[in-house]
């Protein structure tokens, strides 16, 4: 692990990422103050199909925040979740097919 982590490009990358999660709230907040709305979910008012929608699987972080956490806090904690999750799947990935 250490072997990777000495690679220059890698730490470029770990210190994007890391600067994204930290931003993460910051961009919460803009998409609020702007009116933002998914595309999918505003094409799913415009078609009616909103009203017919039935969750199947409760989500993790419903509306990327974390439920009894602040917005900020909460995006924050979604954000570094989200971006672990992410970067394990891919690292994974990378060894299965590195084999």
């Amino acid at each position: 692990m250490n072997a990777v982590l000495g690679k220059p490009w890698v730490r470029r990358a770990v210190v994007a990422l890391l600067v994204l999660v930290a931003l993460a709230p910051v961009f919460g907040w803009a998409s609020g103050a702007v009116g933002y709305a998914e595309p999918l979910e505003n094409a799913a008012e415009e078609t009616g199909a909103a009203d017919a929608a039935a969750s199947t699987v409760p989500a993790l972080f419903p509306d990327y925040s974390v439920p009894g956490l602040g917005s900020s806090l909460g995006t924050l904690v979604s954000a570094v979740v989200g971006t672990a999750l992410t970067l394990a799947v891919g690292v994974g990935a990378g060894r299965l097919l590195e084999r």
